[in-house]
């Protein structure tokens, strides 16, 4: 799969004409090739599931899709990885380090799993430079108030490091997803440097409550306001005054390469609800800047 000469084009104008110099984009996706063939068979077999198709839009090698997230003047991105079972966490994490290492402007991504040796291994990618976490309570079907992850999350808030968590229980429900766990977890860690992917999709405004509670936590954009998710999980335009309150603590997040649209279409996605300029250029960029010591 090839990109477009056009589609470049138009994502650096995008940025260009809000005066930023380029993207940080804290949710998109490198992980080992057997691990991500798995995920993209999961999105195959979703459309039957849900009814829904979900095509990956960039299904091509590892090389191109570095290569395509440069073209598009993203300067910051991230591996999420994520195991689904126990024994993958820390295997997971060595190869991120090593993609991080051999890719510049990946910011090192590690991940977790309620396991024996859960605080040993996160304590040893905090200090070999991890800069950001995933936890994906909907495919690890995970508790995170679980008592082996309670030492982490206190690691991680005095350490300062953001976990990128999955916990809205789009596009399909998990027995610890919703806002219901995340807020047990911030009422003993109130620290902790939350990003909520896909804006809690679809609880949005239970986890906009969490994000005014906590002032750490943050909400990406990932998939939401796309015409996709519109369809299945519409954001309320009554809460766009707070979306629009909160826009220092909101991140742009694509889902790349996993998307079943292209990239642009996020950005436009995020310019029609017509929350200003300002707000476009915290989110696309000044935010990630400041959240991972960017100059």
């Amino acid at each position: 799969m090839t990109t477009s000469a056009d589609e470049a084009a138009q994502v650096r104008a995008f940025w260009g004409r809000l005066g930023v110099p380029g993207l940080v984009d804290v949710h998109t996706h490198f992980m080992p090739g057997r691990v991500l063939e798995k995920v993209w068979a999961y999105f195959d077999a979703v459309g039957p599931m849900t009814g829904v198709e979900w095509p990956i839009t960039y299904r091509c090698e590892e090389e191109e899709r570095v290569a395509l997230l440069r073209e598009f003047g993203v300067v910051r991105f991230t591996s999420m990885i994520y195991p689904h079972k126990a024994g993958m966490a820390e295997w997971l994490n060595g190869w991120g380090g090593q993609f991080a290492a051999r890719t510049p402007g990946c910011v090192r991504t590690a991940t977790l799993f309620p396991e024996a040796g859960v605080e040993a291994y996160v304590r040893r990618a905090v200090e070999g430079g991890a800069r950001v976490f995933k936890a994906h309570l909907q495919v690890g079907a995970y508790d995170p108030n679980d008592p082996l992850l309670e030492p982490v999350w206190g690691l991680l808030a005095e350490a300062g490091v953001p976990v990128v968590m999955h916990c809205g229980s789009g596009p399909a429900p998990g027995k610890f997803t919703g806002p219901g766990p995340v807020g047990e977890l911030l009422a003993r860690h109130p620290r902790l440097r939350l990003i909520v992917a896909h804006m809690g999709m679809p609880e949005y405004a239970d986890f906009l409550d969490l994000a005014q509670r906590y002032a750490e936590v943050r909400l990406d954009t990932t998939m939401a306001f796309t015409d996709f998710s519109e369809r299945m999980a519409p954001f309320p335009k009554t809460d766009l005054g707070r979306l629009r309150d909160l826009g220092e603590r909101v991140l742009l997040g694509s889902d790349f390469p996993n998307i079943p649209y292209g990239y642009l279409h996020q950005l436009e996605s995020l310019q029609r609800l017509q929350l200003g300029d300002e707000w476009l250029r915290a989110v696309c960029y000044g935010n990630g800047a400041r959240l991972f010591g960017i100059g």
